[in-house]
């Protein structure tokens, strides 16, 4: 099979869910088009096949779409009431008050008024009918068919007035939807602007300023003070801090200096650096960040999948429902014709889906867009609503409750002073690639001793157990317990033993120190717990998580120790990763469990947990590629944040589409006293559209 083109283009002018569908549906029937898929909360189609920009304006006429390729720059959204096609609703509504106005004087049903009235239905109401016509052609009933039936029935009957208010009132609908799916998709818009379109380069001895478009992996990039980063890169040259807030929430600035790794839309606080690109434009973490929001914008959580079946039967009910109504009280029980045709009409008006419709993508765009400005990716409206009815929350404990890097944490000495002990066992220990030699190495270049300047003799590792060399004629060896147990002739004295049992129990890693006849110290390494962790557990049960799990591959004491400390409900040690995954997997059919990890080791675990939470999506592409949610920043506090906006959004949903329903539900009960009129159902459904509307914009508002 060929491959076939697939290209993505921007759209501007969704205002509505079904808008969205119907462009999608017009897209497909194209010549050369192959398959379509939109994109409304990314405001977006991908279109696989061969078409134009042209064509694709044309499929999407019904709503005046404005179509440009993906790469050209955005143009910015004109509001409702400055768009020049709109000045006929401005029209429509004059002639609306001035026949009114002349109705009162002369009575509504007198032909001057008649005039006005027909004129503004006319005027305001144009396109809707086009529209509206073809779609009761091709039996497409949406929101246009229903209503173009209600507005010329309510000519058919008289009733003028009411039918141009409707015309006036459904325009003023469609431009609070569209505001209101603008400012949902003002968060991915703000993303799009963070990063330069140029930046000043050095390429063949020359300072240049390019696109970054046409920067290429390996030039090097000149960044001033006050300036944000183009690309993504090592720095080369010069020490700064760095905001990066945009990429991981934390405003915080950030020292960077040679070898450090740095971020496109990052801002350059202090310094001049100089970085070496390292990824192209459409590579970088900000452009990945860009894509994933955007394509998790477009994954429809189950609440919307639900809402989008039941307007697909709800719609054509409810036109039965109306032709119902208004034929058979007339027919079998001698009403009035004109009565109950009326109130057909007002059921059409007020069965509109308009608000149930909306009432959910809103709420997942905004709180997509939300949590990506505050440096957490939610890759799609499932694992939004997944993560706010998560009962437990299952931790990795090395690099996620801890912080991944070993540290000294005690230094026991009995014959020699700290800082000599400290300098010989660096010395010995710098060749290798071990974390806990890497801890000691550490702790003496932060107090700066001259390891490096000590001879070694006769090196040799001693397999699982440590290292032996000599240093000035002397053999010394660094190691486990049991390596002294066996080299000295009598074993470790009873006194030592105990010290080192006491600090083992603490949850460390003890290191012995000394010859072949004497112990000289002991040297204690501990993954220390992050300053958050505790706190964040806390929070985490506060807010409703009934358990919280760590599961390590620790020995049991030192599980416990930091378990106990950090206040998980339930410890889990010396696991395989095989085990951690079964673990996971013996949850499942009981409650929705999460699994945090960094997202390399426990990819397994994260993979089969009903959310999996990575960490540091910032600096790892498996973070941002195996788990449903990503912590950018690294950083634990962004946890109950998350959750907190997981289940206010969800709660969101559900007040939204229960609203939505009970509306539908009490307006339709009106209709039967004749108590619902045409305005009403109108002001009824617009007012459900506001409603919904604003209390999923509240989900913007959520902070940590």
């Amino acid at each position: 099979m060929s491959e076939q083109q697939v290209k993505s283009y921007r759209v501007q002018g969704f205002d509505c869910m079904e808008c969205a569908n119907k462009f999608e549906k017009n897209v497909k029937r194209l010549d050369g088009v192959i398959e379509a898929k939109v994109n409304f909360g990314a405001s977006k189609i991908m279109v696989t096949g061969n078409t134009t920009i042209e064509a694709l304006e044309k499929a999407g006429a019904f709503e005046k779409l404005k179509v440009r390729d993906e790469a050209e720059q955005t143009v910015e959204h004109v509001p409702f009431w400055k768009q020049k096609e709109n000045f006929k609703v401005y029209i429509s509504a004059f002639l609306l008050i001035i026949s009114w106005i002349i109705g009162t004087q002369y009575g509504e049903l007198s032909l001057i008024p008649t005039i006005g009235f027909l004129a503004a239905i006319i005027i305001g109401g144009y396109s809707l009918f086009i529209e509206g016509f073809k779609n009761l052609i091709r039996l497409d009933f949406d929101m246009d068919t229903l209503m173009t039936i209600a507005i010329i029935g309510a000519a058919a009957i008289g009733k003028w007035e009411e039918g141009a208010t409707v015309v006036i009132l459904f325009a003023i609908s469609e431009a609070l939807e569209s505001y209101s799916a603008d400012k949902a998709r003002q968060s991915i818009q703000s993303l799009m602007k963070i990063a330069p379109k140029e930046t000043l380069i050095r390429r063949n001895g020359q300072e240049l300023m390019v696109p970054v478009v046409d920067v290429q992996v390996g030039d090097t990039m000149i960044v001033k003070p006050g300036q944000k980063l183009a690309m993504d890169g090592v720095v080369t040259n010069g020490t700064s801090t760095l905001n990066q807030a945009a990429i991981t929430g934390e405003s915080v600035p950030v020292t960077k200096t040679i070898n450090d790794e740095v971020f496109a839309g990052t801002l350059n606080e202090e310094g001049l650096l100089e970085v070496k690109v390292t990824k192209r434009v459409e590579d970088t973490t900000l452009s990945k960040i860009i894509h994933l929001v955007e394509e998790s914008q477009a994954e429809k959580a189950p609440s919307q999948t639900f809402v989008d079946r039941f307007a697909k039967v709800y719609t054509p009910a409810i036109i039965i429902f109306a032709v119902l109504l208004s034929v058979i009280p007339p027919l079998f029980m001698g009403d009035s014709w004109g009565d109950w045709i009326y109130r057909g009409l007002a059921l059409l008006v007020v069965g509109c889906p308009c608000a149930l419709v909306i009432s959910t993508p809103v709420a997942i765009v905004t709180s997509i867009g939300n949590a990506a400005k505050n440096g957490v990716i939610i890759k799609g409206g499932v694992h939004l609503e997944e993560a706010g009815s998560l009962k437990v929350i299952a931790f990795d404990k090395t690099g996620t409750l801890t912080r991944g890097i070993p540290e000294v944490t005690d230094v026991v000495t009995f014959n020699k002073n700290e800082q000599d002990i400290i300098t010989l066992t660096a010395a010995l220990e710098k060749g290798s690639q071990h974390p806990l030699a890497s801890a000691i190495v550490r702790k003496a270049e932060e107090e700066r001793l001259k390891f490096n300047d000590i001879e070694i003799e006769d090196f040799q590792s001693i397999t699982g157990k440590g290292v032996k060399a000599r240093i000035n004629q002397n053999m010394y060896y660094v190691g486990s317990p049991n390596l002294f147990e066996e080299t000295l002739s009598n074993g470790i004295k009873k006194a030592i033993h105990n010290q080192i049992v006491t600090l083992q129990k603490q949850g460390k890693t003890v290191m012995v120190f000394g010859t072949d006849g004497d112990i000289l110290a002991l040297i204690a390494v501990a993954d220390k717990l992050r300053d958050s962790a505790k706190n964040v557990i806390q929070k985490l049960h506060q807010s409703g998580i009934e358990q919280t799990v760590m599961l390590t591959g620790d020995n049991k004491s030192t599980a416990e120790t930091i378990g106990k400390e950090v206040g998980v409900s339930d410890i889990q040690a010396e696991l395989l990763p095989e085990e951690k995954l079964n673990y996971i997997k013996s949850y499942r059919g009981k409650q929705k469990v999460a699994m945090v990890g960094d997202g390399v080791n426990d990819a397994p675990a994260l993979a089969e947990a009903t959310v999996g939470i990575a960490m540091g999506g910032a600096g790892t592409d498996t973070a941002l590629e195996t788990a449903d949610i990503a912590l950018m920043s690294d950083d634990l506090t962004k946890l109950p944040y998350t959750i907190k906006l997981s289940r206010k959004a969800l709660a969101i949903i559900k007040q939204n589409v229960t609203f939505s329903l009970a509306i539908k539900a009490i307006s339709i009960l009106l209709i039967f006293p004749g108590w619902l009129t045409l305005w009403i159902a109108i002001l009824a459904d617009v007012g459900a559209t506001i409603i919904v509307t604003l209390n999923s914009l509240r989900l913007a508002k959520i902070k940590e």
